[in-house]
């Protein structure tokens, strides 16, 4: 990231190409006109790979260049690091872990939550998961034979929920039978909220007399979270207690947490335990079940991929309801390969947002320490895409030896991020969704809802369908 002497003279944000801005507010109308990720791609398409932008006073940057992405993902959490702001809005919630966490801090709480993290460990949830998956097709099963509707978008928040929570906790809290547990309804509406104040020019929130209605139901939220998240600790330290071998082999993330936290020296704190734990519950719950929901969407239009992933589930699975077997996580290779074609179309990621933490040379271009810079992930590989036929949900593409590229993950997709801070839940999250996905192709028929509007990409933290209008039905 640094310029070679003698080259191409020195340009400055102001060089650079982007809309117009107003005086005071800059490009804030235009930010808040529709969905955030589609202002910055549909900047991308008119200025080019690296334009400028302004909110406010504060002189923004984007970039699609694929090249300069991975360099920026590459050089963190030493060079770049995450959004001050977003890191600063998500601590306010209180997901203050590894996800907001920088330098040092950054390196000692990844250690730990990649060990609780590994196949190994997910091998270990593996007879829950199941379980799980299992009651979600019961649920399906019963409301089908009743002649009721699935919500198909509810479900699966509810069940990536409860896998989160009990690989993180070690809990069954069954948040898919509770039509309104208080939990899932304190995560979607910080999730909303954190997705608004993004978007918002200045932090009124933090000045008391402005605080609106919606700011202290978030203070009444954050609090119940971590009150529930306390009474998980409580019961993780209690069975610590009964069975201290559990010390030497955590049966999951909060014990694993737990055991760091009193280690002697550790350097890791009470405050840390439960902003990890935090951490997990949001990182786990939206993303893996807007995928999921994405590839049903594809899936409705797709009847030939579909029949596919249900020959090779019904291989699969035999005469089993749901997967049983970890091991024959890796056979299910096409709904592997959906899944990924479903990621680089719609990717709950369409962007990043990253700042130096010093001045920086990109290319010629001088940034200074502090510039926002937004990594348009998308678009990167929209507009460097290779592919054929880029615009078609075309999973064939990702299978082993499939026009030479087979599966390279890293070669045109960061759905889960890049550098050292990939992130560490894509093996349960790619676990979950192969689960979830076989049992439903297994046992159900997708079916387009009638006259129903197309699904609308909504910008809430994550990027998420604003309804899902496919209709489950039995087969036959």
């Amino acid at each position: 990231m640094e310029l070679t002497p003698g080259l191409a003279p020195l340009r400055h944000i102001a060089d650079l190409p982007g809309p117009k801005a107003r005086p005071l507010l800059g490009n804030v109308r235009e930010v808040r006109a529709q969905p955030f990720h589609q202002v910055l791609e549909g900047w991308g398409r008119e200025y080019g790979p690296l334009y400028r932008f302004r909110i406010m006073r504060k002189q923004m940057l984007a970039t699609a260049d694929r090249e300069m992405i991975v360099a920026l993902l590459r050089d963190r959490p030493d060079m770049m690091r995450r959004s001050s702001r977003t890191a600063e809005m998500l601590n306010e919630i209180g997901t203050r872990g590894l996800f907001t966490a920088e330098g040092e801090d950054w390196r000692r709480q990844r250690k730990l939550v990649m060990r609780a993290l590994t196949p190994e460990v997910i091998h270990h949830f593996f007879p829950m998961l199941a379980a799980m998956t299992d009651r979600l097709r019961l649920r399906w099963e019963s409301a089908l034979a009743a002649g009721q509707p699935v919500d198909l978008l509810r479900d699966l928040k509810a069940y990536t929920l409860d896998v989160t929570i009990g690989l993180a906790m070690g809990q069954d809290i069954n948040t898919l039978e509770l039509e309104e547990h208080p939990l899932q309804r304190d995560i979607e509406f910080l999730f909303k909220l954190v997705a608004r104040r993004l978007t918002t020019p200045f932090a009124y929130w933090r000045v008391p007399v402005l605080k609106r209605a919606q700011d202290h139901e978030a203070i009444a939220a954050s609090a119940r979270i971590q009150q529930a998240i306390f009474g998980f600790i409580a019961d993780a330290r209690k069975r610590l207690a009964e069975n201290p071998a559990r010390r030497l082999k955590p049966g999951n993330l909060l014990e694993a947490l737990i055991v760091a936290r009193d280690e002697p020296d550790s350097g890791f704190t009470d405050e840390a335990v439960v902003g990890n734990a935090i951490t997990m519950v949001f990182a786990g719950e939206d993303t893996t079940s807007n995928t999921a929901a994405w590839l049903i969407d594809f899936l409705a239009d797709h009847p030939a991929a579909a029949a596919t992933m249900a020959q090779e589930a019904q291989q699969v699975l035999g005469e089993r309801a749901v997967l049983a077997d970890y091991h024959l996580l890796d056979q299910l290779k096409y709904i592997d390969a959906a899944t990924r074609e479903a990621m680089r179309l719609k990717p709950v990621a369409p962007f990043m947002a990253a700042e130096p933490n010093q001045d920086v040379v990109l290319g010629d271009l001088v940034v200074p320490a502090g510039t926002v810079i937004f990594l348009l992930l998308r678009h990167a590989s929209e507009r460097e895409c290779e592919l054929p036929q880029p615009e078609r949900f075309l999973p064939e593409r990702w299978l082993d030896g499939a026009a030479a590229h087979g599966d390279d993950p890293g070669r045109k997709l960061l759905p889960f991020g890049g550098g050292p801070r990939f992130c560490p839940g894509r093996y349960l999250a790619m676990a979950e969704i192969k689960m979830v996905m076989s049992m439903l192709v297994r046992h159900f028929a997708l079916e387009r809802v009638v006259g129903a509007p197309a699904a609308r990409e909504c910008f809430t933290f994550t990027m998420t369908p604003d309804s899902l209008p496919v209709r489950l039905a039995r087969k036959t």
